[in-house]
């Protein structure tokens, strides 16, 4: 994927390869319930969506937070629409690395 550029500046922040995030790091992000919230929605919904699509219970500088923190263990991937900021769930790549751990989460979700 190319970059989005806007003056000069890199609008797609660094992602990890998930090969690379070791298993303490993604159960670090995910032990958080508005973290685990963020990857059930997005699986559920089965597309991409803006960071204000998904509703959550925190200020928006928080939320900012949990999202970040999702992209740095490799969870998400985010980029730019226009001045949206939209996450994908990296589903496909966690499967093939950590299979079952997202189902995981998403089951959890289903139950609450």
């Amino acid at each position: 994927m190319a970059a989005a550029r806007e003056g000069g500046r890199d609008r797609v922040p660094p992602h990890p390869d998930v090969q690379d995030v070791g298993l303490q790091r993604v159960l670090e992000a995910l032990v958080d319930p508005v973290r685990r919230r963020i990857v059930a929605e997005l699986d559920a919904a089965g597309a991409d969506l803006s960071c204000g699509a998904i509703d959550l219970p925190v200020s928006k500088s928080t939320a900012t937070h949990h999202f970040h923190v999702l992209r740095e263990a490799g969870l998400i991937r985010q980029y730019y629409v226009g001045t949206s900021r939209m996450n994908a769930l990296r589903r496909a790549e966690f499967d093939a690395v950590f299979p079952g751990l997202l189902d995981a989460v998403a089951a959890e979700r289903a139950r609450t």
